[in-house]
Order: structure tokens, then sequence, then C-alpha cells
């Protein structure tokens, strides 16, 4: 993941700090180490620390040290609070939220954020995404597939599209027109965090 400004938030000082504010800010009740912030986002160790250290310090975050692991969890004191937490939510809310539904669906081999919003999370300029969409590998029920989109819709507050492709042809040699054209612009892997240009 690039620590490059956030296109999606401009105003947050970068995707990296965007995508650990969604982690950390959507989930009140839970604690976070850095190597777990690191893994669901992506972001290297060096990263992760230097931007959780300033948003600790912003206040934003608070932390403590367990054993070797330094904690994290969002402080929900801070005055601004409910209003950063609505807008990281609604910019890079979808990563967790999506994660969380597709990790509980039995044949979701891997997943992907494509399209603009995967643009945007990437770096590239535009209009700010309306939807959200969602490519599945694996096997898993197209109809769970549209109840989980739908659940996704709700939290999110945008519309949420899933497609499903089998691992074969996701592999294939020769791919679908479709599948060439999302492989050859930015992803956003939904069960790592990992950001694919």
């Amino acid at each position: 993941m690039k620590n490059l400004p956030s296109v999606l938030t401009p105003f947050v000082r970068s995707d990296v700090s965007g995508a650990l504010l969604a982690e950390t800010l959507g989930r009140t009740d839970e604690e976070f180490s850095l190597a777990e912030l690191g893994r669901r986002t992506g972001a290297g160790a060096g990263v992760v620390h230097k931007e959780v250290g300033r948003l600790v310090d912003a206040g934003v975050l608070r932390d403590r040290t367990v054993g070797r692991n330094r904690m994290v969890r969002a402080n929900i004191e801070h005055p601004l609070f409910s209003l950063m937490r609505d807008l990281i939510a609604a910019t890079y809310g979808p990563v967790p939220v999506l994660r969380e539904l597709l990790a509980a669906i039995d044949g979701v081999e891997a997943a992907f954020v494509y399209g603009s919003w995967a643009a945007r999370r990437a770096g590239e300029s535009g209009e700010f995404p309306h939807d959200i969409d969602v490519l599945v590998i694996g096997t898993a029920s197209r109809r769970v597939l549209a109840e989980a989109a739908s659940s996704a819709a709700a939290r999110i507050g945008a519309e949420v599209s899933i497609s499903r492709v089998s691992r074969e042809e996701w592999e294939a040699a020769e791919p679908t027109p479709f599948l060439a054209t999302v492989k050859s612009r930015p992803m956003v892997e939904l069960l790592s965090g990992e950001a694919h240009d």
C-alpha cells in the first residue's frame, strides 16, 4: 500500500492513515496490535508505526503496551470522534465491512474491490465513487453473495455489486474481456487488505 495523500478523503494525510482509521474507528470495542493493523491494511511495519504514532499524538487513537506489543484503539472521547468515524466509514469503511462479511461465507477463496472505488484508493483522480464493485473468486452461492451485498450496502451506505467467477476462470491463460479489464486496473484485496496496482 502506498503512503500517498488520500484521494477518497483528501484531508486524510495518507491512504495508509485512512485504512488504519477504517480498521480502528469502526470497531470501538477492539484493540489492535501494530502487526495486525499491518496485515489488515497491507502496509509495512515502519509506515504503520509512523502513522499510528501520529494518530496517537493527535488523540484520535489511544495506545498501551502489553508485553512487547503496542496495542491501539479508537479514542471515543475525542471531540470529533463521531464525525471522523462517519466520514471514514463512508470513504475507507468498505474494506473492513466487506472483509468481515465475505470471510464468513463458504466458498470464497479470494475477493477484490475493483472499479472506481479501487481506482480512487490507488490514488487515481476522478469523481467520488457512488458504488462498490466486488469480485469474488470461488464457489460461493450467488444467493448468499447477493445477501452479503445487500448487508454491506446497508452498512456502507452505497450500492454494492458482487460478481463471482471460478478459480479456473480467474487463472485462465486467456481471460474473458471482463476479467482482463478487471486485472488491468487497480484492485484492493479484501481478505488480506493488500492493494494491487
